[in-house]
């Protein structure tokens, strides 16, 4: 039975090892495309006048409006 049990651990990786691991690293042309998409991205996700932000702010505008539409109530 116990030959069926797998153990779960994480290997030790000697430094030599890592050290001549090869990380590939994009041409400069490619990180300079991704790091523009990556400031798009978070302007669109920070920035107070565009974006998720502003977006936000105006359906929260926009559902005043119609709660205070529906709430209004001719006085009679």
């Amino acid at each position: 039975m116990s030959s069926q049990v797998r153990r779960s651990s994480i290997p030790r990786l000697p430094r030599l090892v890592i050290e001549k691991l090869k990380i590939p690293i994009p041409p400069l042309k490619e990180q300079a495309r991704i790091v523009e998409i990556l400031d798009k991205f978070d302007a669109l996700t920070n920035s107070i006048t565009e974006g998720l932000p502003r977006e936000i702010a105006l359906r929260q505008k926009q559902y005043e409006y119609y709660r205070n539409l529906l709430l209004d109530f001719p006085k009679e």
